[in-house]
């Protein structure tokens, strides 16, 4: 049914592809000349994947979960159809809820006068969705450096 649960599930299988994609690309980038020196030092080859290759690749795969979850926030129509529309927030993700998209769309279609509560209160939600958008890029990009600069050979 409409319930916060239901767009949680469908954009998580929405973004697999792109995570896989992203991550075997990021794999791949890998120098085959570490999985050489791995198997020269005797290593099999699963120990390999997950001691050297894995960590060695581990910001690509990082960037390309941060992409995908920052591309599943961006899918508005597929979360706001399946959330069921209700105006109310609810923390319980079995009920119909609405998304922050979804309330300032709705705000901005009324009859709201200018300067009022309810018409800064679009500005004020336009302005929380900037703010985690950019809490998790840059978190992202930190990330994404610190793991560069461990892993870096």
């Amino acid at each position: 049914g409409f319930n916060a649960l239901s767009p949680g599930i469908v954009m998580g299988i929405m973004i697999i592809p792109m995570v896989s994609s992203l991550s075997e690309d990021a794999i791949y980038a890998v120098p085959d000349a570490l999985r050489e020196a791995a198997y020269g030092l005797g290593a099999a080859k699963l120990p390999t994947i997950f001691r050297v290759v894995v960590p060695s690749a581990w910001s690509g795969i990082a960037a390309a979960m941060t992409l995908a979850v920052s591309r599943a926030i961006g899918e508005t129509m597929i979360v706001a159809i399946a959330a069921g529309q209700r105006n109310t927030l609810g923390f319980d993700p079995r009920e119909q809820t609405e998304t922050m998209t979804a309330y300032i769309v709705r705000m901005a279609k009324g009859d709201l006068p200018t300067g009022s509560l309810a018409y800064q209160s679009i500005f004020a939600v336009g302005l929380l969705l900037f703010l985690m958008t950019l809490a998790m890029n840059l978190v992202s990009y930190r990330l994404s450096r610190k793991l560069r600069a461990r892993n870096r050979v």
